[in-house]
């Protein structure tokens, strides 16, 4: 098969392994940077070039791994292969609803899936009442598109949680205002799904004084295996954003698990180092099984 790797660099780890594991199994890959990419509209059917090529049809499928910085973009790209009947391991709505936190977490709760208390509003004369929505301080405040513990902040008390709201809003910033669950302990679980089965699990603890769990912000792994319940939560919460290859990530509370976030373009080191399971080959072998392959 042809794929395009989209993503910024070889050089990142995820992008290097999947690329590795696509060669060896035989098929040509290309990494294709998707901010350097062009849509062209109007004129017969929808083009993407790379620079100054036209790679409209060059792959059989691709494998989007787009930056949160760059987000818009590269979910346009995506769509331009999607108008081209080119297989994707993400398409581009899912991305975007994916990104942005609030999104996710609307249809997780329209669909029944458990979430923490969650409040976003763009009112700053309410954040007294929003926090008390909440039951008062502690309360977690998020930026709607952070990813990698970035933009998520733990107000301890309802005089820090009004202040630094507040800033946000004086900022223009939208953010999302969720209830603390102490008893999670600076623990969460990193679900790995591709297509319809869970390849991998890990559990992310926070180092002394941090509450953020990321490997990017020093956190500790070991592998898990999840219960019946963040099973279902994981599968369907994939399912219900119609991603292909995610990472679920999950807190354990007194009222069960409740999921926090679905990354559509998760991370490949830290799990594949904890678990010691070959993700990259796993996405690999989705990809074969529904990228029909296109060229003559």
């Amino acid at each position: 098969m042809d794929i395009g790797l989209l993503s910024v660099s070889r050089n990142v780890y995820s992008t290097r392994r999947i690329a590795e594991e696509a060669e060896k199994r035989g098929h040509r890959i290309a990494v294709i940077d998707h901010t350097k990419c062009s849509v062209k509209l109007g004129a017969g059917k929808p083009q993407v070039f790379f620079q100054d090529e036209n790679i409209t049809d060059e792959f059989d499928a691709i494998i989007p791994r787009i930056g949160a910085k760059v987000t818009r973009h590269g979910a346009a790209i995506v769509k331009q292969f999607e108008m081209n009947n080119v297989f994707s391991t993400a398409r581009s709505l899912s991305i975007t609803r994916a990104r942005n936190k609030v999104r996710t977490l609307q249809i997780m709760a329209r669909k029944g899936i458990p979430i923490p208390e969650t409040v976003f509003s763009v009112n700053p004369e309410t954040i007294e009442e929003q926090i008390e929505l909440l039951g008062g301080g502690p309360v977690i405040i998020k930026l709607q598109e952070g990813t990698q513990g970035l933009g998520v902040i733990l107000a301890e008390s309802k005089k820090s949680a009004k202040s630094i709201i507040d800033t946000f809003y004086k900022m223009d910033t939208s953010i999302l205002i969720q209830r603390f669950i102490e008893e999670s302990n600076g623990e969460d679980l990193r679900i790995f799904v591709v297509g319809n089965k869970i390849v991998a699990s890990m559990k992310r603890t926070s180092e002394v004084g941090e509450f953020r769990s990321n490997v990017h912000r020093g956190g500790h792994t070991e592998v898990i295996q999840p219960t019946g319940k963040e099973q279902y939560i994981a599968l369907n919460a994939v399912k219900y954003l119609g991603i292909g290859v995610a990472g679920v990530d999950l807190i354990r509370s007194k009222k069960g698990p409740l999921l926090i976030e679905v990354n559509a373009s998760p991370g490949l080191q830290g799990i594949e180092g904890a678990t010691g399971v070959n993700i990259a080959r796993e996405i690999i072998l989705f990809v074969e099984k529904n990228g029909a392959r296109r060229r003559k």
